[in-house]
This record gives structure tokens, sequence and C-alpha cells, in this order.
């Protein structure tokens, strides 16, 4: 069995698989963890904009998306607590970023895909 990682319809990467014993149950787990966190609309226009954006505050987050500063948060909150999100303090701001622009690319990609139905 092979399992096919894909970014922007390319393959980037293949493993192999002899047998269903040999996959990380809690690395799947973690992964499985991160997809669920993305998979909101609100947190994928968060992604979205720090893509575009590198870095962002919170207020600046949530007047982007026209919602609540809470909300917001609590949105931020899960994408870090799910390791999709990285913070920064710096005075009184704290900044979010993506942790690994691949997550990005999987949205990214995952948007093409509904783009042709």
């Amino acid at each position: 069995m092979y399992i096919f990682a894909f970014v922007n319809k390319k393959i980037v990467s293949v493993m192999k698989i002899k047998n269903l014993g040999e996959l990380n149950i809690e690395h799947l787990e973690r992964v499985a963890n991160m997809l669920k966190a993305i998979a909101h609309p609100m947190r994928i226009a968060i992604l979205k904009y720090l893509e575009e954006n590198d870095a962002l505050t919170v207020t600046e987050i949530h007047i982007k998306l026209g919602i609540e500063q809470s909300t917001t948060s609590h949105h931020l909150g899960i994408l870090k607590d799910k390791g999709v999100l990285i913070s920064k303090r710096d005075g009184k701001n704290t900044y979010y970023s993506v942790k690994n622009s691949a997550l990005c690319q999987i949205v990214n990609c995952v948007s093409s895909c509904t783009d042709k139905f």
C-alpha cells in the first residue's frame, strides 16, 4: 500500500506501507487533529490571511474577519493548540503565524479541487 501526499496537484511525498501495523497511530492522530482544527470556514480564512501577511495580531485578524475579538481568539487558540499556528509576544501584542507553510498549500489544494465542481 502507498500513501501519497499532494501539494498543488503534485506528489510531494510517497510512503510505502507493507502492512497497516507499520503506521504510527499517534502520528496519524496528530495529523487528523490538525486537519480537524483547520476544517472550519473562519479558520481557513485565518490561514489565508496569515499566508498573505506572515504574522498578524488578534486585533488585525478580527478586523479582517469582521467577527468579535473573543471569537477570533477562540479560533486562534484551537489552531495553536493543534500545532497549526505559532505565536510570538511583542510587548502588548501577540503575533500569530503559520507553523508550516505546507498547511496553507494543503488548504489551497483542497480549494482548487472545489473550484472544479
